[in-house]
């Protein structure tokens, strides 16, 4: 065998591998599924603090403060980080509300959640990360609460669209809602744990202290990181399906392609955790890190699709007997890519916007070719009034 049809075919079982990877936890979940006690009722209600990250704009700010103060809950403090931005419009009556204004510029997760912690007027027993374009659901808190209640430390909920006012807000949840169902339902199922996904996210304040503490990143990526370093420690991260935050989706091509830079950015620069996670989870014998460390090596799904596509067209020409296999590694992603959506009970809209595939596919590429620029494009993804209803 010559190097390149060794190369050739390391590069199959590389797309057909995770092509099939969602059926294959499919068929798991029908061995290997953990059950877990919820609990309904608490005697004491925990202590969150919720912290709110906003950059450079505020606009959104009192509908996410709103929502969380109708919640039907009332044991938390909420941290406005409101950093680099005017806040002489953020005005709450309710004394459960604080806003902080850092006086030098963070431009960073870790570091406004820090600061948020830095500032806690009480000790927390736990912290609940909310972003600024987010709603939350009035059962959110008692949703986490039967997680934490059943030994969890960390749990991450579910963020769901609250626009789907163009194709590509509805292409945005479509991918939303089948990560939602690999990388957070399927993989915490089968006995590893959720993804985190940036948002809508719980941990024990302890845990995220220790879990970040110390730590510095530059752009994007730091629910990477986190997760990295709670799997990598051995915790499970939780997923509560009922647990919900409204999530703004993009909507406009500019928009969507300065968000996926970020994110391209983010997968490449991290992507070898991936393998020294499997590496550890050999060594270790740990389900959690070796089913965790596999999702963490998978490309994004235009990566995914551009491959297969790439393939194709080489098996067509060359290897007329591997289109068979690649066809029904296609078969299996499609159908649990569908089962996603009826699980999740997507929107009519959703399905119709799946024939602008390409299109969206399309303007993942464009975000490739500036993912190395990422960070100076854009900080963080811009959103108004108009694209969040």
């Amino acid at each position: 065998m010559s190097i390149i049809d060794f190369i050739l075919v390391f590069f199959h079982l590389y797309v057909v591998g995770f092509c099939i990877y969602p059926a294959v936890l499919t068929v798991l979940l029908l061995f290997k599924s953990k059950r877990h006690v919820l609990k309904d009722v608490m005697v004491e209600e925990a202590d969150y603090a919720v912290i709110v990250t906003a950059y450079e704009q505020v606009q959104l700010i009192p509908d996410v403060v709103n929502s969380i103060l109708e919640c039907s809950y009332s044991n938390f403090c909420i941290y406005v980080v409101a950093d680099n931005c005017d806040i002489s419009s953020l005005v709450f009556e309710d004394p459960r509300v604080y806003v902080l204004r850092p006086e030098m510029v963070l431009a960073n997760n870790i570091r406004s959640h820090f600061y948020a912690i830095q500032n806690f007027k009480r000790n927390h027993d736990r912290i609940t990360i909310i972003d600024s374009d987010n709603i939350v659901d009035p059962e959110y808190f008692r949703e986490l609460n039967r997680y934490f209640d059943a030994g969890f430390d960390a749990v991450q909920g579910v963020r769901k669209a609250k626009n789907l006012n163009s194709e590509l807000a509805c292409l945005d949840e479509a991918g939303d809602i089948y990560y939602r169902y690999i990388d957070r339902f399927l993989l915490f199922k089968v006995g590893s744990s959720a993804s985190l996904a940036g948002s809508g996210m719980a941990f024990s304040t302890q845990l995220y202290v220790t879990a970040l503490g110390g730590q510095v990143i530059s752009g994007a990526g730091f629910d990477k990181l986190l997760q990295y370093q709670l799997v990598d420690s051995e915790t499970r991260i939780a997923f509560a399906k009922n647990a919900v935050v409204y999530d703004t989706k993009t909507s406009k091509s500019k928009q969507l392609v300065e968000q996926r830079a970020r994110w391209i950015n983010t997968w490449f620069k991290y992507a070898s955790w991936g393998a020294k996670m499997m590496a550890s989870s050999v060594f270790y014998r740990s389900w959690n890190k070796f089913i965790f460390s596999i999702m963490l090596l998978r490309p994004p799904l235009f990566l995914l699709f551009l491959f297969a596509f790439m393939i194709a067209i080489v098996d067509v020409i060359y290897y007329p007997e591997f289109l068979l296999l690649l066809v029904f590694a296609g078969i299996l992603f499609l159908f649990v890519f569908f089962r996603s959506l009826f699980f999740f009970t997507a929107d009519k809209s959703i399905y119709r916007a799946l024939i602008s595939i390409p299109k969206f596919v399309l303007l993942q590429i464009f975000a490739l070719v500036n993912a190395k620029r990422a960070n100076k494009l854009s900080v963080a993804t811009r959103h108004d009034r108009t694209n969040a209803i």
